[in-house]
């Protein structure tokens, strides 16, 4: 019976080696996330592989790419079908979206910035710069009132 195993791959492999699986017509998840332009491994080094123990063992084990099938002195450990099924329901068109802290904020939004220096400010979500992960955020603090430009991943919106 076909059961999901862990894989450890060399550097920078993973889709080369999800490559020669699906040639091979063995199942494999990659799960995968946008940063900026590029498509990453979520676990880099890591991959998720359907295969029938011990039968395609040595197949799966010296497939170019590979280092080793995770598992202990007993053999491969098995995952449940639910571990698996649970990461493909967080993907949104073929890769997994996660918000760092929360809600993403929208023009008017209050905020708070929960990294750097700054860390603990509050603000109004003011604009979205185009082409950049910038955001201008209004700030409002006693006598003080002026803006900031800031990275948007360093910011979550305050919900009461």
């Amino acid at each position: 019976m076909e059961k999901w195993y862990v894989i450890s791959t060399k550097p920078k492999k993973e889709f080369d080696v999800e490559k020669l699986f699906h040639e091979g017509g063995i199942t494999v998840y990659t799960p995968r996330y946008r940063d900026g332009d590029r498509i990453k491994p979520f676990f880099p080094g890591y991959q998720f592989i359907l295969f029938i123990y011990p039968e395609q063992y040595k197949l799966v084990k010296y497939t170019r790419g590979v280092k080793r099938i995770v598992g202990n002195d007993e053999g491969p450990i098995a995952l449940d079908d639910k571990i698996i099924g649970e990461m493909k329901a967080r993907e949104i068109d073929g890769y997994i979206e996660f918000a760092k802290y929360g809600l993403e904020p929208s023009i008017g939004d209050e905020i708070e910035v929960v990294e750097g220096p700054l860390k603990g400010l509050r603000g109004i979500f003011k604009k979205d710069l185009t082409g950049q992960d910038r955001v201008m955020i209004l700030l409002n603090y006693v006598s003080y009132q002026g803006q900031l430009l800031i990275e948007k991943k360093k910011l979550k919106k305050v919900i009461y």
